[in-house]
């Protein structure tokens, strides 16, 4: 017997007046609002015309709000950026709440996103311009190299170099020898919500 989709890929369950809505996660990105461009629409004067997105990097998915007026909330809290999602949250567009579920496969590396962590203006510019490459959606693509990120910048790859240090604390990844350390930080920052995908290609 074959298994319902449901259970294969992540999706968002809506509960309407007619009953329940189920919208498989399948690309990318999906786009929220009352545009009739968008991959789900409200018909609510409370959302905006583009109010929020689903990203997907790797197994785990996040949402973030493109500065709505009323704001997108996970769990009853407001976010602010990107928030990593786990099987079972609530988000709530306006009026609306949607409930996000992931299948097995994804759960595990979804519901180990833990927060990012508090970063300094300069350190999320370092982050933004480490992982820009990765938008490109390249199966191997790096991240930027110091000289490019201190390019992008403008400043000298020393600082640069600092500034990765901090990050790679913040992080967590702490071992000094390893050499992949960059694409683990760059990894770590999206999977955990402190850069969106939408911002890298902005």
């Amino acid at each position: 017997m074959e298994r319902d989709s449901s259970e294969r890929a992540a999706y968002l369950e809506r509960r309407t007046p007619t009953g329940i809505e189920m919208s498989p996660l399948a690309d990318k990105e999906l786009a929220m609002g009352t545009a009739p461009e968008n991959s789900v629409v409200f018909d609510d004067p409370t959302v905006s015309h583009l109010h929020a997105v689903l990203e997907r990097f790797g197994g785990g998915w996040t949402v973030r709000d493109l500065g709505s007026r009323n704001g997108t909330f996970v769990n009853g809290q407001r976010i602010s950026g990107s928030r990593a999602l786990r099987d079972g949250d609530e988000i709530r567009v306006g009026e609306t709440s949607l409930l996000f579920h992931a299948p097995r496969a994804e759960r595990k590396s979804t519901r180990a996103a833990e927060p990012a962590p508090d970063l300094t203006r300069r350190e999320r510019d370092v982050l933004r311009a480490l992982c820009r490459p990765l938008a490109s959606g390249d199966v191997f693509t790096e991240p930027a190299s110091m000289a490019r990120i201190a390019a992008e910048l403008v400043v000298t790859e020393e600082a640069v170099k600092q500034h990765l240090r901090n990050l790679y604390g913040k992080f967590g990844l702490v071992e000094p020898g390893d050499r992949r350390r960059r694409v683990r930080l760059a990894n770590e920052a999206i999977r955990r919500g402190a850069i969106g995908l939408g911002e890298l290609r902005a």
